[in-house]
C-alpha cells in the first residue's frame, strides 16, 4: 500500500454489514431459545428507526446536491461531510446488527405461532427486523452521497472545484 492512500477512509463494503447480521441474527437466536416465557418487544423501535430511516434518506439527497454543486445549493464544510460519514458507517453497522437480531428473534419464534407471545413476538421482530434493514439503505444511501464526485462530474465549470 503506498503512502498517498494509507488512513484513507474506505466505503463500507458489502462482507462487513452482511457478517453482522449473520452474527446478530445467530445472537438472537440464542437468545430467544434461551429465554423460557418470551417478554413483548416493544413496538416503538420500529417507527424510531424508520424516522432514522427517513431523516438520513433526506440528509443523504440533500449532501449529494451539495457536495455536486447543483444550482440553488450552498457549498458543504468539509468538517460537517466528515461528521456525516461517521454517521453513516455508524448507522449502517448497527442497522445490519439490529436487522440480524430481530430477524433470528422471529425465526426462532416460527414454528410456534399457535402461542399469541410468541405471534407478537414475530410480528414486532419481523417490523423491526424491516426498518433496520430501511436504516441500513439509507445509511449506504448517505455514505455514497458523502463521495466527491469523479473529475469532470459535477464539479463548477469556473474554479474546477467540488
Amino acid at each position: 500500500m503506498t503512502e498517498e492512500h494509507e488512513g484513507r477512509l474506505r466505503p463500507t463494503g458489502w462482507r462487513v454489514p452482511v457478517s453482522l447480521a449473520v452474527v446478530g441474527g445467530l445472537l438472537g437466536w440464542l437468545v430467544t431459545g434461551a429465554i423460557e416465557v418470551l417478554p413483548p418487544l416493544p413496538w416503538s423501535a420500529i417507527p424510531t428507526l424508520l424516522l432514522l430511516a427517513f431523516a438520513e434518506a433526506f440528509t443523504a439527497r440533500r449532501t449529494r446536491r451539495r457536495i455536486r454543486r447543483e444550482p440553488g445549493t450552498e457549498p458543504i464544510q468539509p468538517l460537517s461531510v466528515a461528521r456525516l460519514v461517521a454517521l453513516a458507517k455508524a448507522s449502517a453497522l448497527f442497522s445490519a446488527l439490529a436487522a440480524g437480531f430481530f430477524l433470528g428473534m422471529a425465526l426462532a419464534v416460527v414454528g410456534t405461532l399457535v402461542l399469541p407471545s410468541h405471534r407478537e413476538v414475530f410480528v414486532t421482530a419481523l417490523g423491526t427486523a424491516a426498518a433496520s434493514g430501511l436504516l441500513l439503505g439509507a445509511a449506504l444511501w448517505l455514505e455514497s452521497a458523502c463521495r466527491v464526485p469523479e473529475d469532470g462530474e459535477g464539479r463548477d465549470d469556473s474554479t474546477g472545484r467540488a
